[in-house]
């Protein structure tokens, strides 16, 4: 069966992707999987999505790859003693829509040859990138948005997570021929329900699910 599916990547590692795909799945009723996790000390991502979405367990979906080294997949499975086969990561068929969260950004190895947008381009699933607001995100932003379109991968939008700069978003933008779908700010308090309220309130969910593959 298909189903609808999006996929969240970032700018950097860190960048809060992880809380925006807790939300964005919160909002859509929807599925998570992280394909690849590198570090299992304290709170995984898929736990995080779990408790900050309120989801059932049967909505995340368990890792292809479980990895105990907090690093670069290529080198937390090679100190784990474990090997990547990236032709084998393939979304999982579920009855409704499919976040699935990369790990850190486009171009961090998953081998020594494979990077994650390899693995994005053979999917061709839309992507929504994830983008802080602080000096050099400009840079790191417009140069993520090259990295997919080299590869043809559709983009969905930017979706800016932090402090309000509003000129730093238009920029971004304009420079990047890119939808603005809107910003994420930081919580003082981060729980189930300011997440919700927040991700409401700055966000348009039908401009996202009408991206969806």
């Amino acid at each position: 069966m298909m189903t609808s599916r999006i996929v969240i990547t970032g700018t950097d590692t860190g960048i809060g992707k992880t809380v925006f795909s807790a939300a964005l799945t919160d909002a859509l009723s929807g599925c998570y999987w992280k394909p690849v996790q590198a570090g299992l000390d304290g709170e995984t991502d898929s736990e995080a999505v779990r408790r900050l979405g309120r989801m059932e367990a049967r909505r995340i979906l368990p890792e292809a790859y479980r990895l105990a080294t907090p690093a670069s997949p290529h080198l937390s499975a090679r100190l784990d003693g474990v090997t990547i086969l990236p032709d084998s990561l393939s979304p999982p068929l579920v009855d409704a829509p499919l976040i699935i969260e990369g790990a850190g950004g486009l171009l961090v190895p998953l081998t020594e040859r494979t990077v994650f947008a390899d693995v994005f381009q053979r999917w061709r699933i839309p992507v929504v990138l994830c983008a802080g607001t602080e000096l050099g995100t400009i840079n790191h932003t417009l140069l993520s948005l090259e990295a997919l379109r080299v590869r043809s991968i559709p983009i969905v939008g930017v979706a800016f997570i932090g402090d309000q700069r509003a000129d730093t978003e238009s920029i971004i933008g304009k420079l990047g021929q890119v939808r603005v779908l809107g910003r994420l700010p930081r919580l003082d308090t981060l729980n189930p329900d300011t997440l919700r309220h927040a991700f409401r309130e700055h966000f348009e969910i039908d401009q996202i699910r009408e991206a969806l593959a």
